[in-house]
């Protein structure tokens, strides 16, 4: 109950519980402010409403009323904000704070192994709200007890950064691919005590992994929902339809981690194909296709979209579209070993981009269908550093790739915020933009609702009323994603 206590004394005492350390990248401090004469897109999808008044108190939205202007009085700080739009915050549904540093990396993609996971604990909660992003799910933790520190700081006001719902250690076969950070499961029985373990010291969320058998899963998911608690599947060794039967809240990467139709799959193990073979040759509109979302949707069985991950090895319209450089923010905040590999790979295209390309179309085609049908479609960029793929920015181009999958802007904000909120179980609190809700909002210069790639242009974040000035914290980052 501590983070939940600290998070409700935040809300009542605003800037005043902050410590220095967040202090010095607060921009407006005020218990009490009126944003004015802003365009409001709410996250409900709903169109744009423009010329409008938020009132903030207390942390909190009090009141959305018509344009007007407003006079500064004592304890009343008034920003006219004319030209810009207020989104609510970004609920980033696959955010890491890890890194994954391959040492002595070649331009042919190569490097020395194993990989190691590197915990950004300074880096990755600063970008993530100088980006927008004022709740993060971290979705799958190399180091637990970090995640969990962190949480409470952020919510103590020692730290800056989003709210944090802190999923647990990876939920890994018996073989971890390599991966030091992996601990493999011995079967049920350790899968079960493990999502004890780590619920009873403040995990709130489980990410089961490719290699886990059915029996761990199902042993995974019984335990977590005895709690109360939700669990997510970056899947191979499982397929969609057996995860959907045993109980799994979410499925990680869309659907291109669905390995039901892969040539050679055996029960309880990866195929080689990892799931391509499978949406390649799942054509959106197939009857296949819509047993499989039916499915989904009967089940509630929630899907996170990470398009930018699959985008990102196309350059072509990758991290940014045509040749477009990353902005200024992400490249500044890579470490130098970062940037050296994100120029090697925009100069040494994958020669199977052409293959890749395809299969994004057609996991664009399924996610539509499954929103369509009722699904609940989260959003998330699984930043780990890999291809220009950096924590705040990536959410950013996440939303971005969603309208180029064809949904309108405005549904993908929604897609961005409010349905992570609704997964959460917190739309009560966040995603949205309402008279009562914590006052997590995000003030954009431009029109996102008409131009999407104006979501880049972050001029103020706001999270619990605090108001935070996106480009100091981008500087105190300068250079340190990435760095170990």
């Amino acid at each position: 109950m501590l983070p939940v206590a600290l998070c409700l004394l935040a809300l009542i005492q605003g800037a005043d519980t902050l410590g220095p350390q967040v202090r010095k990248y607060v921009r407006i401090a005020s218990k009490h402010v009126v944003l004015e004469h802003v365009e409001v897109v709410d996250g409900t999808g709903d169109p744009a409403v423009f010329d409008r008044n938020i009132v903030i108190e207390n942390g909190r939205i009090a009141a959305i009323t018509p344009g007007a202007d407003v006079r500064d009085s004592a304890g009343v700080t008034v920003l006219d904000l004319q030209g810009r739009t207020v989104i609510p915050g970004i609920v980033g549904m696959h955010d890491h704070t890890w890194y994954l540093v391959r040492p002595n990396l070649r331009a042919d993609g190569t490097f020395d192994g194993p990989a190691i996971r590197q915990e950004m604990s300074f880096a990755a909660p600063r970008l993530y709200l100088a980006g927008g992003v004022t709740t993060i799910r971290t979705t799958g933790s190399v180091a637990p007890y970090a995640d969990l520190w962190l949480k409470r700081n952020i919510e103590a006001g020692v730290v800056p950064g989003p709210h944090m719902d802190v999923t647990g250690p990876y939920l890994q076969g018996a073989d971890p691919q390599g991966a030091p950070a992996f601990m493999g499961l011995a079967g049920p029985d350790d899968a079960r005590q493990t999502v004890a373990f780590w619920a009873e010291r403040g995990a709130t969320s489980f990410k089961a992994y490719t290699d886990i058998t059915r029996d761990e899963l199902r042993a995974a998911i019984d335990e977590a929902h005895r709690r109360g608690l939700k669990v997510t599947g970056h899947l191979c060794s499982v397929t969609y339809p057996e995860a959907i039967a045993l109980g799994i809240d979410n499925l990680e990467h869309g659907f291109m981690t669905n390995t039901q139709n892969d040539p050679g799959k055996e029960p309880d193990r990866c195929s080689a194909s990892g799931g391509d073979y499978t949406l390649e040759h799942m054509a959106p509109g197939s009857a296949e296709a819509q047993q499989l979302i039916a499915e989904l949707v009967g089940h509630h069985v929630a899907v996170t979209s990470t398009l930018v991950l699959r985008a990102s090895g196309v350059p072509e319209i990758g991290v940014m579209p045509d040749g477009r450089p990353l902005p200024a923010g992400a490249t500044d905040a890579m470490a130098p070993s970062m940037r050296e590999a994100f120029d090697e790979w925009r100069a040494h295209p994958s020669p199977t981009r052409l293959h890749t390309a395809a299969l994004l179309r057609n996991e664009m085609g399924l996610e539509r269908e499954f929103a369509a049908a009722g699904g609940l479609l989260l959003a998330g960029p699984d930043p780990v550093g890999l291809n220009g793929l950096v924590p705040g920015f990536g959410d950013q181009r996440e939303i971005e790739l969603l309208v180029d999958a064809g949904f309108t802007p405005t549904e993908a904000i929604r897609i961005a915020t409010l349905n992570g909120a609704i997964y959460l179980g917190r739309d009560r609190a966040i995603g949205s933009i309402a008279v009562g809700k914590n006052a997590d909002l995000v003030v954009v210069r431009g029109d996102p609702a008409a131009r999407i790639a104006d979501i880049e242009q972050i001029e103020m974040v706001f999270k619990d009323g605090v108001g935070y000035d996106p480009a100091r914290l981008l500087e105190s980052v300068r250079g340190r994603y990435g760095e170990y």
